[in-house]
């Protein structure tokens, strides 16, 4: 055995004192919440389309009735782009964990929606190869995950400056992940926030659950995650 082996009172120390620094995390995650709330929110000029089971929607459309939208940017190109008639493996590790939370964030003023460039039927036949039943739809060739990932608009223009500056990674090049918020008020979209690589990790409840197992993420072995069907 590598890892230390203590008696019950030298964990118990120990725990405690570990929960003192997971306190401090849990105080600075709230602080963190509240001023993700209290970033200004930004007009939305852009007509954007989105094709959907029940036709063509706008932005606004996407609501569903609601004040509150979160869009997935899930990654899923288009055929000619070579991709094969699956979503990205890591997107769909995580959207297994989304997938339960649509109800629940629906019954708090909340619409979920995932959004991918591939055609609206390669999009419904994976969705039903997977079972999930959360809104999926197609923004095709527009310029929704560009406009959202971004953060100069010399970087929007060019496709460099990912994650707002903090990678060099051309995405006109490439698909993008992520989470972008929308907030509806008197008819007048705006955008309030939007994460990506990492700042995605929070999404996924069997990181979070890996986060609190023995040996935790470390020893990730070639090729995992996987699709769930294809462990």
């Amino acid at each position: 055995m590598s890892h230390e082996v203590g008696t019950r009172e030298q964990w118990l120390e120990a725990r405690k004192q570990l929960l003192e620094k997971e306190k401090e995390l849990t105080r600075c995650s709230d602080k963190l919440a509240r001023q993700r709330q209290e970033l200004p929110w930004v007009k939305v000029e852009e007509e954007y389309r989105f094709e959907t089971g029940d036709g063509t929607k706008t932005l606004s459309d996407l609501f569903d009735g609601r004040s509150q939208l979160f869009t997935y940017h899930f990654m899923f190109g288009p055929s000619v782009d070579g991709w094969p008639e699956a979503g990205c493996p890591g997107c769909s590790y995580t959207a297994d964990s989304l997938d339960g939370s649509v109800v629940h964030l629906e019954n708090r003023d909340v619409t979920f929606v995932a959004v991918s460039r591939a055609p609206l039927q390669r999009i419904d036949a994976y969705k039903r190869r997977m079972g999930w039943g959360f809104p999926w739809v197609s923004f095709g060739e527009s310029d929704f995950n560009l406009d959202f990932a971004l953060f100069t608009e010399e970087e929007r223009r060019t496709g460099k400056g990912f994650n707002f500056g903090s990678s060099d990674e051309n995405v006109h090049d490439t698909e993008v992940h992520g989470l972008s918020a929308f907030a509806l008020e008197d008819g007048v979209v705006y955008h309030t926030y939007s994460t990506f690589d990492r700042g995605t990790d929070v999404l996924s409840s069997t990181w979070q659950l890996l986060d609190r197992s023995p040996k935790g993420r470390s020893g990730e072995p070639e090729g995992w995650p996987r699709r769930r069907d294809e462990y």
